[in-house]
């Protein structure tokens, strides 16, 4: 391929990637270590419609990025999260339905030396069908293990590989000869960019109800330190005035200074029948409601049943 065609096929991938960022708002950062060609082209085909995949070489990336930050100052932050061998989704879909689908393509894999484990790995107690004169793998990584009907018998469970480290010859070995695949790869997302925001995708794991829990929470504290304080907020006026209202009943109540609500009190404690009194007109009213809408309901179905045929 001559420089001229290198230049070319850049040129063209700029000019996509610019497109791309222009036209979509939400961008997945995704790590595709140990990802197969294969499972590559079957996430494209699962997002086939609602988001679009982009790789490249992550000097080509800055690059264009660079030239773009004049433009949008925003994209300066998408430089800080492409490291090591990652690719882009873009979409305008629902963020959580399109990480689920980025997710969701994983391939059994078996250990191979020197790959960094991605979750803890135990071998199981119990016959593994090998010979005796495979005893030698075993004792070499301490796995405790004996003889029985004239094969090799794992005693206890034995964790064999740590998540974070890297997996040993004689592990990945071992583990093939038992034939276990432990592991399970595909598309991992690091970040989320979002119209300018970088942040977890852990943060998409956060209802709605979380959000509102939260924000309540946060209004309750700050009306309660506003009111020790004795600082005003939005949070706390209402407390303030709720509470300064009781305090007019109770001065009111102790001495002669009077009003229309203190003298309904007044008039409660002295005679509590009244309150009983008062009470139940109002209880009526509220059964008598749906009463009444059923009787009307019920007379204008009788007045339907009194047309005639030819009416």
């Amino acid at each position: 391929m001559s420089k001229g065609d290198g230049r070319a096929k850049k040129e063209v991938y700029f000019q996509k990637l610019s497109q791309l960022l222009e036209e979509y708002p939400t961008i997945f950062i995704v790590n595709v270590d140990n990802v197969s060609s294969n499972q590559m082209h079957q996430v494209r085909h699962s997002l086939r419609g609602d988001a679009v995949v982009l790789m490249g070489k992550n000097t080509m990336v800055r690059r264009a990025l660079r030239n773009l930050i004049a433009d949008n100052p925003n994209y300066e932050k998408l430089l800080t999260v492409i490291k090591g061998n990652v690719g882009f989704v873009f979409t305008k879909g629902d963020l959580k339905e399109i990480r689920e689908r980025i997710v969701a393509n994983r391939v059994q894999a078996p250990a191979k030396a020197g790959a960094v484990a991605p979750v803890d790995v135990t071998i199981p107690a119990g016959n593994t069908g090998m010979e005796p004169g495979k005893t030698s793998f075993f004792q070499a990584l301490g796995i405790p293990t004996k003889i029985a009907k004239g094969t090799i018998e794992i005693v206890n469970d034995v964790p064999l590989i740590h998540a974070g480290s890297k997996v040993g010859a004689s592990e990945a070995t071992l583990l093939n000869m038992m034939n276990i695949s432990p592991f399970t790869y595909g598309m991992t997302i690091q970040a989320v960019y979002d119209n300018g925001t970088i942040f977890s995708p852990e943060i998409l794991d956060i209802d709605e109800s979380d959000l509102l829990a939260s924000l309540v929470q946060g209004i309750t504290t700050i009306a309660a330190v506003s009111m020790a304080i004795g600082y005003p907020t939005i949070a706390s006026v209402p407390h303030l005035l709720i509470n300064g209202y009781k305090n007019l009943i109770s001065i009111g109540l102790t001495t002669e200074y009077s009003f229309d609500a203190v003298e309904k009190v007044k008039e409660i404690l002295a005679d509590p029948s009244k309150f009983a009194v008062a009470a139940a007109p109002a209880a009526a009213a509220t059964e008598a409601a749906p009463a009444a809408a059923k009787e009307e309901e019920k007379e204008e179905s009788d007045d339907d049943m009194g047309f005639g045929l030819f009416d």
